[in-house]
């Protein structure tokens, strides 16, 4: 009831100030015609016209504001179909039904808010929203699907905020009236100096202002979850609804056009649901929703539930009787035509989704802007950029997604604050690159580097690297290693791209780890081994048996094999330090030592190349996103024809040979010269014998042509006539001993015997009148053939 008196208080409101507007314009009117007679009676003077110029300046116009959902910029009107720009008989009719239809909705339900039954379109025309609606199947298999049409729609819809986000612009404003009088302004007679002060005065103002909002934004910050929403629940908004039962839709769901997200009936977010309707009909919520949307039983074909506007025997989920069934007695009105057009998207339109190939959509505190693919040189389809504040001028990340690179490249997230960069990349990178993260492009930064180790021969899937220091972790590798930590001393020369392969980082220590081994026993199977490089030693570690809390320990001293004289250095007991939880006789003996600190050598120097190829894959793999982040080089399918330059010529080159191919064989095919030049020098010119020669022969062969067909057809004729009078002469021989049955296949042969002669005789006949004529016109085509007939006419 509050709603109601707001409405009639409004609408009163309104025509008293129409009311009020018509007398202070009769009034206008009246004083410019007495102004008219006084000016032609008398003169005016300086008085008379200041106090008129008064009594005009005190007149106000009220204006009425509209805002028109559609511009002239965006829609072209004057190329729009007549139904857009008129309405039929049958759609004013249509229109009565809805005026009588809201009249009887406001009358039984007048608290509620006004239906939205026939808004205005383009062209300013009200349309009823059921009739806005075409369904129209597209030739593209990814709008067949909700998700994806969803987001088809909206990327290409654009969020404009309602006037008055209450209601929506469903009737025609009134018109202002232009002013019939002007009075030109009168002169300025302010002071500079004043003004000057006073423009510094509000810049004060302004810098005090900018400072206290500035403190009201930082206490407002904590708060500003918590206010309320003034129009929470007020607010106008449309969206989908999906009904489950057809095309496996287990259960009923909504879809919000602007961010093709699906949300559940349940949600809370969803308060209420004045009216629905589709291209067939339009029906109004008659259940309460104080419970939001959660108790709403989608039932469209309950009239107590759902209350429709137009009769038929469209009522989905309700069992419909013989008796039951709708008859429209508004001359078939539910039979309702679509003023639209159908909707044509082209290939190009399709590809491009948002409107010119880029949209943006502002978020608090974020920012999220789209392109089309190919829109850009180097890929990129996506950004969302994170602001520190309300106003969007500091930046925190931005993550930016790419499409159809070369270089696999699918995500780049930056951090402001930190600087930090991490690339993310698809399967199929040269170099199997999965994560890199990086606050520097140069070598021998931080930076970690992750691989898709699947893709690797070494089982290499992380790999991190500081100014001094590697580490490598490994999976899936035959020798079980897990693990190498390297620490670089400092570098003799300054680093520079050409020379870090002859000028490598000084290698300190390495640090390795291994998995378990469970062909060895944990006490000869090494966990940890350590390669202190500058001090000369080796550590080892072994793993701990399941038994035991504690591992066996080895150290060596690695002595060089000579000294400085050149004698063979002998390894002694005191090389070794050994920690073994269960001591065994065999690694006791110096043998067993000697070789495992060979072993150990040989696995060093391997171990130190290894780390030196480390740090080679390092600026290779550098190099290579330097080159690839500079080309931008794009992935174009070959089914594309557009773009596929290469493609697209090797495909014009394979059509043009295989049309000069097809030419080829179809002058062979005809020329009747052919065989006969082919026994003739390729490339030398004919002589006048050679061309009589050719004549005669190819003649020749044509006639003895026609006469083998001659003899063919007799022979063929003679045979038939010989085997029919064969069977004559048996059916005269047995004719009282045959049966029926052998009379009939009898018949049944001479019958077809007749028809073959008959047939064979008639293409002999024909066969002998032809072949004189084609034999001349066999003749007349060599002397006109431009490869014989110059040389033959000097002989006629």
């Amino acid at each position: 009831m509050e709603v109601l008196r707001e409405k009639v208080e409004e609408e009163e409101e309104a025509e008293r100030e129409d009311a009020a507007e018509r007398a202070e314009r009769a009034r206008t009117e009246k004083m410019m015609r007495q102004v008219e007679v006084r000016k032609e009676e008398t003169t005016l003077t300086q008085e008379m016209l200041r106090d008129l110029e008064k009594k005009l300046s005190e007149i106000r116009i009220p204006v009425s504001v509209e805002v028109p959902a559609f511009t002239k910029d965006t829609i072209d009107i004057s190329m729009l179909p007549v139904s857009y720009k008129t309405n039929t008989s049958k759609e004013e009719q249509l229109l009565q039904l809805a005026d009588n239809f809201s009249r009887q909705y406001s009358h039984l339900c007048p608290d509620r808010v006004p239906l939205f039954l026939h808004p205005l379109n383009e062209c300013e025309v009200p349309k009823f929203v059921s009739t806005t609606l075409r369904p129209t199947l597209m030739p593209y298999p990814e709008l067949y699907n909700w998700d994806s049409c969803a987001q088809f729609v909206s990327d290409f819809l654009t969020m404009v905020p309602l006037p008055d986000p209450l209601k929506p612009t469903i009737k025609r404003e009134e018109k202002v009236l232009p002013k019939k009088y002007t009075i030109r302004p009168p002169r300025d007679l302010c002071s500079r100096f004043e003004q000057e002060q006073e423009m510094k005065r509000q810049q004060e103002i302004r810098a005090q202002e900018e400072k206290r909002l500035k403190e009201e934004e930082e206490r407002l910050m904590e708060a500003e979850k918590a206010n309320p929403d003034a129009l929470h629940g007020l607010r106008v908004h449309s969206w989908v609804l999906v009904l489950s039962g057809k095309r496996e839709v287990p259960e009923n769901f909504f879809i919000d056009p602007f961010t093709a997200r699906s949300y559940s009936t349940q949600d809370e977010h969803f308060l209420g649901i004045e009216s629905l309707w589709n291209h067939k009909n339009y029906w109004i919520n008659m259940q309460d929703c104080w419970n939001c949307c959660k108790d709403l039983i989608f039932d469209l074909g309950d009239p107590v539930r759902w209350e429709y506007m137009l009769l038929g025997t469209d009522k989905p989920e309700l069992f419909l009787t013989e008796d039951d069934s709708g008859i429209n007695n508004e001359d078939d009105v539910e039979n309702l035509h679509s003023w639209v057009e159908q909707i044509e998207i082209s290939p190009e339109a399709f590809e491009t989704r948002c409107p010119n190939g880029k949209k943006v959509i502002q978020y608090k505190r974020a920012k999220l802007e789209k392109w089309a693919p190919y829109l850009n040189h180097n890929g990129l389809v996506s950004r969302l950029t994170t602001y520190e504040d309300l106003e969007c001028t500091n930046i925190l990340e931005i993550k930016e997604w790419y499409r159809n690179r070369e270089d696999m490249l699918e995500l780049r997230h930056i951090n402001k604050t930190t600087a930090l960069k991490t690339d993310y990349f698809k399967p199929g990178h040269p170099r199997a690159l999965r994560v890199h993260s990086y606050k520097s492009m140069q070598p021998e930064m931080d930076r970690v580097i992750e691989f898709y180790e699947t893709a690797r021969v070494d089982g290499l899937i992380k790999r991190e690297e500081t100014p001094r220091t590697m580490t490598e972790y490994y999976r899936g590798r035959s020798d079980f290693l897990s693990y190498r930590h390297v620490d670089f001393g400092p570098r003799v020369k300054k680093l520079t791209l050409s020379s870090a392969e002859s000028n490598p980082r000084p290698v300190v220590k390495i640090t390795e780890r291994f998995f378990r081994n469970p062909a060895k026993p944990a006490e000869e199977d090494v966990a940890e081994r350590v390669f202190l490089v500058a001090e000369e030693r080796i550590q080892l570690r072994y793993h701990c048996r399941e038994d035991h809390i504690t591992a066996s320990k080895r150290e060596f001293l690695r002595r060089s094999e000579v000294d400085s004289e050149g004698n063979k250095i002998i390894v002694t007991p005191d090389m070794c330090i050994t920690f073994e939880v269960e001591p065994m006789e065999h690694t006791k003996k110096l043998l067993y030592q000697y070789e495992t600190l060979m072993h150990l050598k040989k696995e060093e120097k391997l171990s130190r190349r290894q780390v030196w190829e480390s740090e080679l894959e390092v600026l290779e793999i550098l190099k290579l996103l330097k080159e690839e982040e500079e080309v931008h080089t794009l992935t174009i399918s070959i089914y594309d024809t557009k773009r596929n330059e290469k493609s697209k010529e090797y495909r014009e080159a394979m059509e043009r040979m295989m049309h000069e191919e097809h030419l080829r064989q179809v002058e062979t095919q005809l020329d009747y010269l052919a065989p006969f030049l082919v026994q003739l020098p390729p490339g030398e010119k004919l002589t006048r014998w050679q061309a009589v020669r050719l004549k005669d022969e190819c003649l020749s062969d044509f006639k003895q042509r026609l006469i083998n067909k001659a003899n063919l057809i007799q022979a063929r004729f003679e045979k038939e006539t010989q085997e029919l009078q064969k069977k004559q002469q048996w059916y005269q021989e047995n004719q009282v001993t045959l049966t029926p049955e052998d009379e009939d296949l009898y018949l049944s042969y001479c019958s077809q015997a007749m028809f073959r002669i008959r047939i064979l005789e008639q293409r002999l006949n024909r066969h002998k009148e032809l072949a004189p004529l084609k034999y001349l016109a066999l003749e007349e085509k060599l002397h006109k053939d431009p490869r014989l007939g110059e040389l033959l006419k000097m002989f006629t």
